[in-house]
């Protein structure tokens, strides 16, 4: 497939799988449910910030992700490419906090609004012009809401200061100063989520966002940016995990520079082994954004599994690729560069382009960040040729769009069957919670029918009626002896389907013990409803019968229970409710009463028994989903 044309049909496929993806759930903690998740996020990024955007507007800059492992010196290569220090490069770990995002200047509107990582805030960095004292500011972009300063930053910017020229740090020659005004323009994005549309399918985000920053280089909701303030002062930029940015926290700063060839943007990445966890996911995100991956590696570490594993993700994606051996020492460069590619064609990737960057003293943390443009020049020029010449750039677009679309359909098989897994797991805890309440409610059932209820309590009130006539004490202990059986039956059916459910490995993330809480509780409530229900039974019973007698509806109440849960010894309440209302309306109401009381157990067991199963159906493992994939991948093989 080539991407040198927009395609409705495709890019309608593609956002239809997109949805089934994400619909994807794995809440079960099952064999492989793990690489699952990080298989659909994955996913979910690659579509979200290379796949849709690429195939939508193929036109658009090439993006390489610089990426590698802790101290790999990925900020340092990024400096040295483009001229200046854009990317912070030092001693800590992880070194770099932010993701920074380098382009030409005529390319900087295809990054302002969300056509790209649209779950970043862009943030576009005012700099210090060491030569003449004063702050440069970008004017922002699209989805960007821009605040004017009254007046400029630092010491010596007067109105109708800028428009001079200045000496850029790595490429040579000058470039005009940016700004050219007394009033310095930044601003940040406003960020929210948006919908697919082919006819607009990046529209400027709603909701509530960034309005610019304050004169302190704060922003006004309180996030502090890498800024200069009035007094010159640099501002710590928001961190992984210390709130600010996006949806989930995250900035990406911005920065043009001349250097960068137009129809490139660098990006450099957070450390993909960082000890964030956050760092490592936005990594892998960033890497997926990627049409060029450029793996930067070590003299020392280039064995290590964590590049290899990029590496290897790279060759099942067939995506473009270049690796940077950084760091390597003079005296053994040959022998370094001769096993690290003897390590690369064994893996199949011995056609992937090879740079190695030598150790010099700028590669250390406390160096200037800057390495000789001499050491990074042939990376350089392998990026400005990809960029700059038509067919370079279109195989390395072509190549990444094509290797992400070839992989799909095993990347999403995959996940179809770990979606099939979580439903049969789930469809077999269903099945043992209905067998246990099945067992319990046959077993409560008999017991009820058998007389349990009618005793202890009960029994001694019915047998002493005739003397104390305490026909409600005699109502009130069935009751609580209703309650009790029901009780246990709900209690035995938890018991039954806990044990049965040992066996299934993704039971312990259902929440069955919350979905039981207060059960008892709930128990009591309905059985003391059926006695209400009883006694207004009882009482139009009573009102209808053709002879009544000298009969309460209590009594006529408490007859109707002992004759429905007395067993064997309930057939004396039987005859005396036919002597009280005749046996034509005695049979009627034992009837009504039998109906009332079958109501009452299948809502209290069917009722708890729901309880549990809706426990597992919040988890959302629907069957639907493997099918909605399967046709979803189906529609778009064919369209490809």
């Amino acid at each position: 497939m080539a991407t040198s044309d927009v395609r409705p049909d495709l890019l309608n496929a593609l956002s239809t799988l997109r949805e089934c993806v994400a619909a994807a759930r794995f809440p079960l903690p099952l064999p492989g449910a793990d690489g699952a998740r990080r298989s659909r996020a994955e996913l979910l990024a690659q579509l979200d910030d290379y796949l849709v955007p690429r195939l939508h507007r193929p036109d658009a800059p090439l993006l390489a992700v610089v990426g590698g492992s802790t101290g790999a010196g990925k900020s340092t290569l990024v400096n040295s490419l483009v001229g200046r220090c854009v990317s912070e490069s030092g001693v800590l770990r992880p070194t770099t906090r932010m993701p920074v995002l380098v382009c030409h200047p005529d390319d900087q509107s295809w990054f302002a609004g969300q056509r790209v990582l649209p779950h970043l805030t862009r943030v576009w960095m005012p700099r210090q012009d060491a030569a003449h004292g004063r702050v440069e500011a970008y004017e922002s972009y699209g989805a960007y809401e821009a605040q004017e300063v009254e007046e400029p930053y630092g010491d010596g910017a007067g109105a109708g200061d800028g428009g001079g020229a200045r000496q850029s740090f790595g490429g040579g020659g000058s470039r005009a100063a940016y700004g050219g005004s007394s009033r310095e323009v930044y601003g940040a994005n406003r960020g929210a989520s948006g919908a697919y549309d082919v006819r607009d399918p990046y529209p400027p985000r709603q909701g509530p966002g960034r309005d610019g920053l304050t004169r302190d280089g704060v922003a006004r909701d309180g996030v502090p940016l890498d800024g200069v303030t009035r007094r010159g002062l640099v501002r710590r930029a928001a961190t992984f995990g210390e709130g600010g940015g996006g949806p989930d926290g995250t900035l990406l700063r911005i920065e043009v520079d001349e250097n960068v060839p137009s129809g490139l943007a660098l990006l450099d990445a957070p450390d993909i082994d960082s000890l964030a966890g956050h760092a490592r996911e936005l990594a892998a995100e960033l890497v997926c954004a990627a049409d060029v991956w450029v793996l930067v590696t070590t003299a020392s570490r280039y064995a290590d599994a964590v590049p290899w594993h990029l590496l290897r993700t790279a060759k099942e994606y067939d995506v473009s690729l270049v690796t940077v051996l950084d760091r390597v020492p003079h005296q053994v460069a040959g022998e370094i560069s001769l096993q690290y590619a003897t390590l690369l064609r064994k893996a199949g990737l011995g056609d992937v382009p090879r740079f190695t960057v030598p150790e010099l003293p700028e590669s250390a943390g406390g160096g200037s960040g800057l390495l000789p443009a001499t050491a990074v020049r042939e990376l350089r020029d392998w990026l400005a040729h990809r960029a700059q010449d038509p067919a370079a750039r279109a195989d390395a677009a072509v190549r990444t769009a094509n290797g992400v679309l070839a992989s799909l359909r095993s990347r999403v098989t995959s996940l179809a069957g770990a979606c099939a897994a979580q439903h049969a797991a789930s469809s077999r805890m269903a099945h043992r919670v209905e067998r246990s309440y099945e067992e319990a409610a046959e077993q409560a059932h008999a017991d009820l029918v058998g007389g349990a209820a009618f005793a202890g309590d009960a029994l001694a009130h019915y047998r002493n009626r005739a003397l104390t006539g305490a026909s409600g004490a005699l109502l009130d202990a069935l009751t609580g002896s209703v309650a009790a059986v029901l009780y246990c039956a709900v209690a035995a059916a938890d018991e039954r389907f806990t044990a049965e459910l040992r066996r299934e490995p993704g039971a312990a993330a259902v929440p069955f013990r919350e979905a039981g809480a207060g059960a008892q509780e709930r128990v009591g409530v309905l059985v003391r409803r059926w006695q209400r229900c009883l006694e207004e039974l009882a009482d139009e019973a009573l009102r209808a019968a053709e002879r009544p007698g000298d009969a309460d509806p209590e009594e006529v109440a408490a007859l109707l229970a002992v004759a429905l849960l007395g067993g064997a010894n309930g057939h004396g309440a039987a005859d005396e409710l036919a002597a009280l209302l005749g046996a034509k309306d005695g049979l009627r109401l034992r009837s009504r009463g039998g109906g009332l009381l079958g109501t009452y157990f299948e809502r209290v067991l069917d009722g708890e028994r729901d309880r549990r199963l809706a426990a597992i159906d919040t988890l959302e493992a629907q069957s639907g989903q493997q099918a909605q994939l399967i046709a979803a991948m189906s529609v778009l093989q064919r369209e490809k």
